[in-house]
């Protein structure tokens, strides 16, 4: 057992330094947190979506923009898609799985917002149908991937891809960069704006 404990915290730093050392992740990183601060101030929202794991990392980074990261500051427009159980079940038992998202995004999303998909496999059907949907409807799209980004990857105008088989360690840098967008979010509109 201390082998695998032992093994999974070596496999985090591992998949943490190498964000660390991607230069054009960073970057991107610093790019998508100046396009949530420019979203939210043109009136817009930040819409967040996920499975799972990825659900509860939705809901946490949502979490993070309404209330409050570390900086007192105004409440921030984020809805995180994963959490209303009514439009859950509906969408689903009316039109099936695969389209949860996508209605959400079709009925609260419009042109200027931010589409924030999570999928450790990055082809998880209802984020991708999501993704297209805000696409087509002039959200910017943003992708916390894993693996080799799968089919989502194509539909992000940015993707973080981390590369690893297993979902927790995947899942573990997803959430050091929403994190590290929340932070950017923080500095540029403190409770000063």
């Amino acid at each position: 057992m201390q082998d695998y404990i032992t093994q999974s915290i070596i496999e985090g730093i591992k998949l943490k330094e190498d964000l660390l050392n991607d230069r054009r992740m960073l970057a991107d990183i610093e790019s998508v947190g100046n396009l949530i601060v420019q979203t939210i101030r043109q009136g817009h929202k930040v819409l967040l979506c996920g499975n799972g794991g990825s659900a509860a990392d939705a809901q946490h980074i949502a979490a993070e923009l309404v209330g409050r990261f570390v900086t007192d500051r105004k409440g921030l427009p984020a809805i995180a898609m994963t959490t209303d159980t009514s439009i859950l079940t509906a969408v689903s038992n009316d039109y099936g799985f695969d389209h949860i998202f996508e209605r959400q995004t079709e009925a609260l999303g419009m042109e200027g917002d931010m589409l924030i998909g999570l999928s450790t496999s990055g082809n998880s059907p209802n984020v991708e149908r999501a993704l297209q949907k805000a696409r087509a409807m002039g959200l910017t799209t943003v992708g916390l991937l894993g693996r080799d980004g799968g089919r989502c990857k194509d539909l992000c105008d940015y993707s973080f891809i981390i590369r690893h088989p297993e979902s927790a360690r995947i899942q573990e840098v997803h959430i050091t960069i929403g994190h590290i967008l929340c932070g950017i979010v923080d500095n540029q509109l403190s409770s000063h704006e």
